[in-house]
């Protein structure tokens, strides 16, 4: 079994004008939502082999946040691909993983982000499918399970959405 752990970066602040898109830091709200995020994984014992991380600003500190919640924080790689990737290019990142890696985190930007979610699940729960459609906010987290496939064999509706979790029910997930 694969599991795929898609996280969009926690809420950001807003663009400046003349200021640049990828320094954009973590708000007060978001940093609290990161943390939360932290121990939702522990509780639910989400320890990724390997995180792929944009290199943006506020996706750095959602890594640097979530990670600090581990015993012994997993492997990162940071890749500028994954700032405004389309859907197409976040799954061939995924695909490009090393078979070893049994459990991956991506954390990224939306619409990229959703959209690939969205297409790489055809099965789950269909009321948390139909969530994951409308809306993936800051911080949201969805977890896609798939049976025994390498990485590079990753494909559209190949996937089984166990969980979709948004910031606003982190709370609750993680009592």
């Amino acid at each position: 079994m694969r599991r795929l752990l898609l996280l969009r970066h926690a809420k950001a602040e807003r663009s400046q004008p003349g200021g640049s898109d990828l320094e954009r830091r973590l708000t007060d709200r978001g940093t609290t939502d990161a943390r939360k995020l932290g121990a939702y994984f522990v509780r639910h014992r989400l320890m990724p082999g390997l995180a792929i991380v944009s290199t943006s600003v506020r996706t750095r500190e959602t890594w640097r946040l979530l990670a600090g919640t581990f015993d012994r924080p997993p492997k990162a790689r940071f890749d500028e691909r994954l700032y405004d990737a389309s859907p197409e290019a976040i799954v061939r990142i995924i695909q490009e993983t090393a078979p070893g890696i049994e459990t991956l985190l991506v954390i990224g930007h939306n619409p990229g982000l959703q959209e690939a979610a969205v297409r790489l699940v055809g099965a789950g729960d269909v009321d948390a499918r139909q969530r994951l459609a409308e809306q993936f906010p800051t911080a949201a987290l969805a977890v896609i399970e798939f049976a025994r496939e390498e990485w590079s064999r990753v494909h559209v509706q190949g996937g089984r959405l166990e969980h979709f979790v948004k910031p606003r029910s982190l709370a609750a997930a993680t009592d």
